[in-house]
């Protein structure tokens, strides 16, 4: 059996204990605060994040540098035939681009997959490629898999401010003041490649009314398929885990049947979207594991 090796990296919530845990390697992302730099769950903290974006720093994201994903690789491959590498998605990120390009030097011996995850849908991307792996899956037939698949995932997200937005140029100031004004609560969505918008709320209720409607709606038509789960449920936040417990129990009512998953969303989204922001979130089930 082709012994795989899988890599991702810290957007998708996987820490660096708990991909010890799993058996994979998680690459940190890096950060440029106040022009030094940092790499997330190794020398910058959840916490630590949010205290420097409260005051004010000058934050920048960036991708791991192509000799840090070579360097891993190369280490992995003296103990494993071959290696998934599961990044961002490409509609969010360049890194998946990067390590598509530097996996050509290797003779087919890295797959990278390129199937449009990030966060908790991202991760549970990593854990089916772990168990296709376990079921003698070649790493060719993992990344195929999790491509074909690739669009069959759902987010919605609710902002608790615009001001990060505005920061980054996604929105003019105006219209960041008029939100602030009427106290408006944008859910986006995240159906593929992209993070697009969904709708507004007028208060933080009716956000996640329609973030859970929304989901109710893609659980009935667009991932239907006759079982009475045919998706993972999960739940994901910046900062503020008591608001994304409770809103955690409010999406339990309305799916009961459901084991939810839930975890902060990587600082990669956060550091654009800013603290406060609430995620439900599915994967559709893999046929290959039911």
């Amino acid at each position: 059996m082709e012994r795989i090796a899988i890599v991702t990296d810290s957007n998708s919530g996987i820490t660096q204990k708990q991909g010890r845990e799993l058996g994979i390697s998680v690459l940190p992302m890096p950060f440029t605060i106040n022009g030094k730099t940092f790499y997330e769950d190794i020398n910058l903290t959840q916490e630590e994040f949010y205290e420097r974006l409260a005051a004010g720093a000058d934050i920048s994201t960036s991708q791991p540098t192509a000799g840090d994903v070579i360097d891993l690789w190369e280490k992995l491959l003296k103990e494993y035939d071959s290696v998934i590498h599961i990044p961002m998605s490409s509609g969010l990120s360049g890194s998946c681009g990067t390590a598509v390009m530097l996996s050509n030097d290797f003779d087919g011996k890295v797959q990278v997959v390129d199937n449009q995850r990030i966060s908790v849908t991202m991760r549970q991307s990593v854990l089916d490629a772990v168990a296709l792996a376990g079921q003698g899956k070649t790493a060719v037939e993992i990344r195929e898999i999790l491509e074909r698949d690739k669009m069959e995932s759902s987010i919605y997200i609710m902002l608790d401010t615009l001001k990060y937005l505005k920061k980054g140029g996604r929105i003019t100031p105006a219209a960041a003041a008029l939100g602030t004004i009427l106290n408006l609560k944008p859910v986006l969505q995240i159906q593929g490649e992209k993070l697009d918008a969904f709708t507004k709320a007028r208060n933080v209720k009716q956000g996640k009314k329609a973030m859970i409607e929304a989901m109710k709606r893609d659980i009935e038509t667009r991932f239907a398929d006759g079982s009475e789960q045919p998706v993972y449920l999960e739940v994901a936040y910046t900062f503020d885990r008591a608001a994304a417990e409770a809103f955690c129990s409010e999406v339990q009512e309305q799916f009961p049947a459901y084991h939810i998953h839930t975890d902060p969303l990587s600082l990669s989204v956060s550091c654009h979207i800013g603290p406060g922001a609430l995620a439900v979130a599915c994967s559709k089930k893999l046929p290959e594991l039911l």
